[in-house]
Formats: structure tokens, C-alpha cells, sequence
């Protein structure tokens, strides 16, 4: 008792409220979630070759053919390698396969573990190609060292946050990528997985309170705000969606709407940092009322109000920091062409990232006020909570 002792609770109508929003949610969500679960994905008409492992146990390497071009190959891809199979029916077998040699080819030595594909009837008899380095075993080891990371600061925090974490998997791999393939609209799958995970996520790992459900409804409405600002700014710029090949080929071959992949990209890369923003001013406002039972709406709201505006502050050079580091090789590839800074910020490319970036962004902007409105009605207990005029507090009350 005495642990709680001056804790704030939620008023009983907030705790309506919240119920009011988030059960009908859950419920719609779920029937969706239902309705619109793939039962099957249309196949492609490529077929997969035949994987194996293996480990290198020699290399030989011979002198480099004369270089065709500009480009000189590595003297240390060519040649030949020694593997040993570790997998498949010729296990324990040394099979000789050439080193790739190619433009940005991978270096191989002796001790790796590879990959080698079986590509069939070969001139020489050997079926064998080396593919690629295997790197499950490094996989694993970075995947253990994060789980006792998570688990070694949060406790069972953590542990929730990690099934969180692989429902958000569970969800994108099984549900949002089958279901748009299986041709279902991009941007209505996206909203049912987004509301699907951050419902799953967020109680899960915050718990079924109330700061936990005005962190999902902050977390809602900026989506809607997200994905409306995404929609108009693509009406306007005249975005597509066809970038690359990848977007072409899928929709020449599955009919995906390249317009409704892109919103979806946008509402499911928003959705992560949106729950940050939300859960923080959530959190910040009930810890606010908690440290001084006797706050007012006002008070609450102006303190969580800073919070949020130092948080957005750094949230926002983040978002830009990790679009620039993503797209960095083709941002190298405009610099060498020495294209004007114009042409490069029109272009349906740099223009389609602005737009994403602006879009989360404005979503984020507007998590702040949304969330820290919803969480000091849920938690004060001045004038505003009463529905009375808030009128200034004398001095002195401000002492504690």
C-alpha cells in the first residue's frame, strides 16, 4: 500500500473512455484480421536451385583475365575452391568450384563456411557454384547477444517486449507480405497489421492500463494523420510508386497497386516510431500526476508538452539521418553524375523518400499534443478533470 501511496489513478471516466475505443478496435481488428488471413500465394514462375553448405578447405588462385573496361578484378577472386560439402547427399564430399570474379564479387578463405548452389548439367561435370558466404552461425550469435541485452536491462519487460517483437515478425511475414501478394489491397492489409501489432505490442509489453490505452489511441489517430498527409502529398507530387525493378516487376506479375504499397510502406515504417513518441508522453504524464497528486490539466498537459517537444526534436534528425543512411549509394550515384541539386530533389525517387519522411514526420508532430491531451485528462485532478474553468494556482502550491 505504501508503494502507492499518492499514485494518481486514472478517473473512472477515462477508464470508460479508453474501453469505449479500444474494445470496438480490437474487435474490428480482429474480424479483419480473420477475414482478410491468406489461405494461399499465387507462385512465381521462377524455381529455386537446389542450397547446400559447405566449408572452404583450399583455394587456388591463378593470374586474373585482362580486364574488360574501367573495372579490374580482385587478384584475390580468381581461381579455384576447395569445399567440403556439410549438407545434402554428398556430405563430407571436396567438390572444386571457380571463385566469383565479377564486379564486387565476394572474397572466399580458406576456413569460411559458403553456400553452393546445385545449377545442374554443367561442361565440366561439376553441377556446383559458389553462391554466397554462409553467415547463420554469425546470425545467431548477434541474435543471442541482442535477446541477453534486451533481457540483462529490462527483466521481464524485456522478455515481453521480445514476444512483441516476434508477433510484429509473425505478422509482417505471415499476414501483411502473403496477403498483398495474394492480392489483397496494400493499404487496407497495412492498416489492419499496423492496428494488429500495435495492439498486440503495446499491451503485451506496457500492460492492459489505461496509460497503455491512451498510448494506443495517441498511437491511432497519428496514423489516420500520417496516412491522410502520405495520400495528399502523392496526389500532388504525382508519386507512382515505380522506382525500381522490384515495384515493376510486381506489378506486372502480381497486379499490386505500386500507389498502395508505397502508402503502406509508409504506414508500417511510421508505426515503430510512433509508438516510441506515444508510450513516452503516456508514461511521462502518469509519472507527472504521480509526482504531484495535485496537479491540473493545465500543468500536466504544459510539463508533457516539453518532454514531447525534446523527444520530437531528436526523433525527427534521426528519421533523416536513417533515410540518408539508407539510400547513401544512390545518393554517391547522383554526386558522381553531378545531376543538378533541383533535378535530384524533383525526382520521383528523392521526391517519393521527402514525401515518407514528411509523412512520419507530421505524424509524429502530431503524437505529442494528441497523447498528452488524452493522458492529462486520464490522470489530473485540477479544475479541467472536474469540468470546472481552470483558475492559476497560488504560489506556494508549487513547493512540493
Amino acid at each position: 500500500m505504501g508503494a502507492h501511496h499518492g499514485r494518481v489513478p486514472a478517473s473512472p471516466g477515462a477508464v470508460r473512455a479508453s474501453l469505449a475505443v479500444v474494445v470496438p478496435l480490437a474487435l474490428v481488428t480482429l474480424v479483419a484480421l480473420v477475414w482478410m488471413w491468406p489461405s494461399g500465394v499465387k507462385a512465381g514462375s521462377g524455381q529455386n536451385m537446389p542450397r547446400f553448405t559447405g566449408e572452404v578447405v583450399g583455394i587456388e588462385l591463378t593470374p586474373c583475365p585482362p580486364p574488360v573496361g574501367a573495372a579490374k578484378p580482385d587478384p584475390r577472386t580468381c581461381g579455384q575452391a576447395h569445399v567440403q560439402l556439410t549438407s545434402g547427399l554428398g556430405k563430407g564430399q571436396v567438390v572444386r568450384v571457380e571463385l566469383p570474379s565479377g564486379p564486387g564479387s565476394q572474397v572466399f578463405s580458406t576456413g569460411d563456411d559458403v553456400i553452393l548452389i546445385n545449377a545442374g548439367d554443367s561442361p565440366d561435370g561439376n553441377p556446383y557454384q559458389l553462391s554466397d558466404h554462409d553467415r547463420s552461425n554469425a546470425l545467431w550469435l548477434v541474435g543471442l547477444a541482442f535477446v541477453l541485452a534486451v533481457v540483462a536491462f529490462g527483466r521481464w519487460r524485456g522478455l515481453t517486449a521480445l514476444v512483441g517483437l516476434a508477433i510484429t515478425f509473425v505478422l509482417l511475414l505471415q499476414f501483411l507480405l502473403p496477403a498483398i501478394l495474394g492480392g489483397a489491397p496494400p493499404l487496407l492489409a497495412a492498416i489492419v497489421c499496423a492496428s494488429a501489432i500495435m495492439l498486440a505490442v503495446l499491451y503485451l509489453t506496457h500492460g492492459f492500463t489505461v496509460t497503455t490505452s491512451v498510448a494506443v489511441v495517441g498511437t491511432l489517430v497519428s496514423l489516420v494523420l500520417t496516412g491522410a498527409f502520405a495520400w495528399a502529398a502523392m496526389e500532388m507530387a504525382h508519386l507512382s510508386g515505380f522506382v525500381d525493378d522490384s515495384a515493376l516487376n510486381l506489378n506486372l506479375g502480381y497486379q499490386i497497386s505500386t500507389e498502395g504499397l508505397l502508402l503502406a510502406s509508409i504506414i508500417i515504417g511510421s508505426l515503430g516510431v510512433l509508438d516510441d513518441v506515444t508510450v513516452t508522453q503516456a508514461v511521462t504524464v502518469a509519472e507527472l500526476a504521480h509526482a504531484n497528486p495535485a496537479s491540473r490539466f493545465r500543468d500536466l498537459y504544459r510539463a508533457g508538452a516539453r518532454v514531447g517537444r525534446a523527444h520530437i526534436a531528436s526523433v525527427i534528425n534521426t528519421i533523416v539521418l536513417a533515410y540518408a543512411g539508407a539510400s547513401l549509394p544512390l545518393l554517391l550515384l547522383f554526386t558522381v553524375g553531378r545531376q543538378p541539386l533541383g533535378e535530384v530533389v524533383t525526382g520521383q525517387i528523392v521526391a517519393q523518400e521527402i514525401v515518407r519522411s514528411v509523412a512520419g514526420t507530421i505524424g509524429l508532430i502530431a503524437a505529442v499534443p494528441v497523447t498528452t491531451v488524452l493522458a492529462a485528462l486520464a490522470r489530473s485532478r485540477g479544475d479541467a478533470a472536474a469540468g470546472r474553468p481552470s483558475e492559476p494556482e497560488p504560489h506556494a502550491a508549487h513547493v512540493h
